[in-house]
């Protein structure tokens, strides 16, 4: 399990670092992605970095931060997702693969076959994002999906401590090949 730290408002850096400090504090630095803010994850001693399209590259990020173990992109398209694989990341986060509020203008939706067009295409482990709750994990995970990131679905539970453990059980169980997708 990993914890994607993504921090979209315009804070100053110092409350950034802050953040990023408590969430390490509490699930530890090995588990811990920053979005975007390479200068944070190394700060806190992050994994690493996921990318988006307007920030640094991959080589850029390994020349400022040589022990950095994890870098990430993302990619709504299969042409972006071989584009993001050329560059050198370590994993990709796809989708959104099914409708999604938790972005303010998500990208179009691809849908389980462009999830699986993508997978096919790249020699990545492949997060899918997205809509993904417990209903459908299962055919997501089904696509070949290496794993997945989901948000409202935890976050928007009355107990998001719950709501992660059924998640976390959930997949355990596809992925063991204990449940029909």
């Amino acid at each position: 399990d990993t914890v994607q730290y993504r921090e979209k408002r315009a804070l100053p850096r110092h409350v950034r670092r802050a953040m990023g400090l408590r969430i390490t504090a509490a699930i530890g630095a090995s588990r811990c992605i920053v979005n975007d803010d390479v200068d944070v994850a190394r700060a806190i001693g992050a994994r690493g970095v996921h990318l988006g399209p307007q920030d640094r590259s991959p080589q850029e990020v390994r020349q400022l931060w040589p022990e950095v173990r994890c870098i990430g992109a993302t990619a709504n398209n299969l042409e972006r997702a071989i584009h993001a694989v050329s560059q050198g990341v370590d994993y990709l986060g796809v989708g959104p693969v099914y409708p999604t509020s938790s972005k303010a203008r998500p990208a179009p939706v691809l849908g389980l076959e462009g999830l699986r067009r993508i997978v096919a295409a790249v020699d990545c482990p492949v997060i899918a994002i997205g809509g993904i709750d417990s209903r459908n994990v299962g055919e997501v995970l089904a696509t070949g999906a290496w794993g997945v990131a989901v948000l409202s679905c935890v976050v928007a539970a009355a107990d998001p401590r719950a709501a992660a453990a059924r998640m976390r059980e959930r997949i355990d169980r596809c992925l063991a090949g204990g449940l029909a997708v």
